[in-house]
């Protein structure tokens, strides 16, 4: 883990509505293979090759051709698209 990432020292904080899970699944194209999207996004989080930065009241994660993008009041991921 990162030292001193606000967002990587509250993964356990992160998650999402129902409607957003289901944003993040179509705009990933995820399927339903991937039975638990919050957990998938929080993974992806975690990578040590993510860049994590901080714009605003959003938190960015750049991983894996995607970005996350997660409140950084609430801890809730608001949505993830294709880079």
């Amino acid at each position: 883990m990162e030292k001193g990432n606000e967002l990587l020292e509250n993964i356990d904080r992160v998650h999402t509505t129902p409607m957003g899970v289901e944003r993040i699944r179509r705009n990933l194209l995820l399927g339903d293979d991937v039975q638990d999207v919050v957990a998938w996004c929080k993974g992806q989080i975690e990578l040590p090759e993510a860049a994590i930065t901080r714009k605003g009241k959003n938190w960015y994660c750049l991983v894996g051709g995607c970005i996350i993008t997660v409140n950084a009041y609430s801890y809730t991921i608001i949505t993830a698209h294709k880079e």
